[in-house]
């Protein structure tokens, strides 16, 4: 007597679990041109790395001998993986199964994801298609669901726990709404397909049911309106370049807050000075420039990652190496309002400088902040409350900071680019202030401008004469920035930097790691 036959019973279970929703379900997805769960997985993890969790859960039928006749798997598919050899969590709804609306395995499954990834300290990666919840509850018939018992623990404190601990990246890559919909926008780092996904709190049924208006998925959750409101960081081109972007958002990660992110080995000399450096920056005042191009000529090659692009959109902000070191990348873009904060680009620093404190990322901020936007739909957008909350924010950041005036730092906003006890350079082009020039002398010295003959000339001179008082000699012989220096330099002093904070960045991991 063996063991022998329960154990095939093991292997086809496994087969049947592996066919997902059935050879209909998998070619019908196949021809939305979206891949199937397991495929993503294949494509986002290391060769042969994935160890399914919950390999068999699911509900079958038997024939009256107990042998399985069926299985409809569970349509939450969870396991470890390997990501270029690094321990993480994965899981995803199976759009094949219920267009993955989560049967009773599937939500129990979905459920222990986040105490999964949590238990093991290891980083958490969600693939996101499907729905949320039916009014025909999980996969129950009769009287419906009752609910959770009353003393229950809410299956969010779990989500919420992963964002205190471990990163999180989630890929919307078809519809997504309800539960899965909160998960997406509860990571660290969040990425939709631009032609195949939706984020939805409701789908189109429900929303015509209920304003008596018929919009499809895209008009109501596609990629173009997420990209612009904050729901989504980026924006992919295919499943396989989000699976990418998720890689690549790691890789400047740690496995959690109680480790620092591996530094890199790099060929990219610190002393490497590019020229274009210096001119870069127009001598016209009113000139915009390309700021995404100061930021590659001076961080590691080819390293800059950006995240959110499209929402906030004077605030540039992502992730960089500095001589093998991550650092935050958090900059103005002088091409949209000049590269004031908007109140959307104050909600995006504010998201942005706390993502990088609780994983100990050091921030260089690139300064060229005329203040924050006015007008009246600044007012209305509320910007003075979202921005004074990212200064806030920035006042109580523990990483190390360094800020390098480029050209304008003017108002309140500014404080946002200047972290505590931060390494303060100014390039020679640096203005600062309380008002930018245009607008401060427009107000200070209104009478005079109008009562002269030529009142733009008068403002011309004015503001010629004053913008020597706004250069950065002064501060620099008061010691009010710690160098002016040669733009060509800049990457050399930033890399200096990041090496002489490396024990600063240990010793508050200590003090974590001694709390927890």
């Amino acid at each position: 007597m063996n063991w022998k036959k329960e154990t095939k019973e093991i292997e086809k279970r496994k087969l049947l679990a592996k066919q997902q929703g059935g050879k209909d379900a998998v070619d019908l997805q196949h021809a939305k041109g979206r891949l199937t769960l397991r495929e993503r997985i294949e494509k986002l993890v290391d060769k042969g790395s994935f160890q399914e969790q919950g390999e068999i859960a699911g509900g079958s039928e038997t024939n009256e001998a107990g042998e399985i006749q069926s299985l409809t798997p569970a349509n939450f598919i969870l396991g470890f993986a390997k990501i270029d050899g690094r321990q993480v969590v994965v899981g995803g709804e199976d759009f094949t199964v219920s267009g993955g609306s989560p049967n009773s395995a599937g939500l129990r499954k979905s459920v222990y994801t986040e105490e999964l990834a949590l238990k093991y300290k290891v980083p958490l990666i969600r693939m996101h298609e499907g729905g949320g919840g039916s009014v025909a509850g999980p996969g129950k018939k009769g009287r419906g669901s009752g609910g959770d018992a009353v003393f229950s623990r809410s299956r969010f404190k779990s989500v919420a726990d992963t964002l205190r601990e471990i990163p999180v990246a989630s890929a919307a890559l078809g519809p997504v709404a309800g539960l899965p919909a909160a998960r997406f926008v509860a990571s660290h780092f969040r990425v939709m397909t631009k032609r195949t996904a939706q984020i939805l709190v409701a789908g189109p049924a429900v929303v015509e049911r209920a304003f008596g208006k018929k919009m499809t998925k895209e008009e109501l959750g596609g990629s173009q309106i997420h990209k612009l409101n904050g729901v989504t960081d980026n924006v992919a081109e295919s499943e396989v370049e989000a699976l990418s972007q998720i890689k690549q958002f790691l890789s400047y990660m740690p496995q959690s807050v109680y480790e620092l992110t591996k530094r890199v080995e790099s060929d990219d000399p610190i002393n490497r000075k590019d020229e274009e450096l210096l001119s870069i920056i127009p001598k016209e005042r009113q000139k915009s420039y390309e700021m995404r191009d100061l930021i590659n000529h001076v961080v590691d090659n080819e390293s800059f990652f950006e995240i959110t692009k499209f929402f906030g959109q004077g605030i540039i902000t992502g992730f960089a190496r500095m001589n093998g070191f991550a650092v935050g990348i958090f900059a103005n873009d002088s091409n949209f309002y000049a590269g004031s904060m908007s109140a959307t680009g104050a909600q995006k620093t504010t998201r942005f400088i706390k993502l990088c404190d609780t994983f100990h990322i050091p921030v260089i901020s690139l300064v060229d902040e005329p203040g924050f936007l006015i007008g009246p739909d600044a007012e209305k957008e509320a910007t003075i409350l979202h921005g004074t909350e990212a200064v806030l924010t920035v006042t109580e950041s523990q990483v190390p900071w360094s800020t390098v005036m480029i050209r304008k730092s003017f108002g309140v906003a500014a404080a946002a680019h200047y972290g505590p006890d931060g390494y303060v350079l100014a390039w020679p082009s640096a203005e600062s202030g309380p008002l930018p020039l245009e607008g401060g002398v427009a107000v200070a010295f209104k009478k005079e401008i109008a009562d002269a003959p030529d009142p733009e000339a008068k403002r011309k001179e004015i503001e010629q004469r004053l913008a020597k008082n706004q250069d950065p000699f002064p501060r620099a012989e008061n010691f009010s920035v710690h160098e002016i220096i040669d733009p060509r330099e800049t990457r050399e002093y930033l890399s200096n930097w990041i090496e002489r904070v490396q024990p600063q960045l240990k010793a508050k991991l200590l003090s974590k790691r001694s709390r927890h």
